[in-house]
């Protein structure tokens, strides 16, 4: 019986590229279902309700499997709220500096930033509510969403007495959007101008109360 002709080593220089990427490709491939496991998760029973064990199961995995990606909550988290924000980016702040007027700023805002969270609102009620009481979902949140909102206030503040930049916070609130389209039932235009004109009609801190 013949044996099988060996690779000549040209033959497997050739194949050891396509072997790598190929290994390349499902370590990232496993990572992808880790991670989309994660946001599924988050999204409907929260981060502070999810275990690895259940990460893992809707991923098909292993828990060394999946520690091998992520060695600690953190990392995961991490990679969870990554994908769901490269997925649907809050609102940039810079796009509304062009407005010259305050009042066309704030709408434009206001506008985004409803229709994110009415994109997203699952996940962000459900992140929102276990960032009261679950220290690693409140440090991620805060990493995420810290800066693009400082930025919001920083544009949609400008020129805002201390009263005017209190109710600018309420507008803001992914609570107020959700009390007022989702339990009152208002579009999302008619809650944009009812929270502008909130901001806009707010007496200064120094006038009658």
């Amino acid at each position: 019986m013949k044996s099988k002709p060996k690779k000549s080593t040209a033959q497997s220089a050739r194949s050891r590229p396509y072997t790598l990427r190929k290994r390349a490709d499902q370590v990232a491939e496993t990572r992808r279902r880790i991670t989309e496991a994660a946001v599924a998760l988050h999204s409907t029973i929260g981060p502070a309700a999810t275990t690895i064990s259940m990460i893992a199961e809707r991923a098909g995995v292993q828990r060394h499997t999946l520690y091998a990606h992520f060695p600690d909550e953190r990392s995961l988290f991490m990679a969870c709220s990554g994908m769901a924000m490269a997925r649907d980016p809050f609102p940039d702040a810079a796009r509304w500096r062009g407005l010259e007027d305050a009042g066309d700023r704030l709408r434009a805002g206001l506008r985004e930033i409803y229709d994110w969270y009415a994109r997203n609102a699952d996940m962000a009620g459900c992140v929102l509510r276990d960032a009261e009481h679950h220290a690693l979902t409140r440090e991620v949140n805060d990493l995420r969403l810290g800066p693009p909102l400082a930025a919001v206030h920083a544009v949609l503040g400008e020129g805002l007495n201390e009263r005017q930049r209190a109710m600018l916070n309420l507008a803001l609130s992914f609570y107020t959007w959700r009390t007022l389209t989702r339990e009152s039932g208002l579009s999302r235009n008619a809650a944009v101008a009812a929270m502008a004109r909130a901001v806009e009609t707010t007496r200064s801190a120094s006038g009658p109360s």
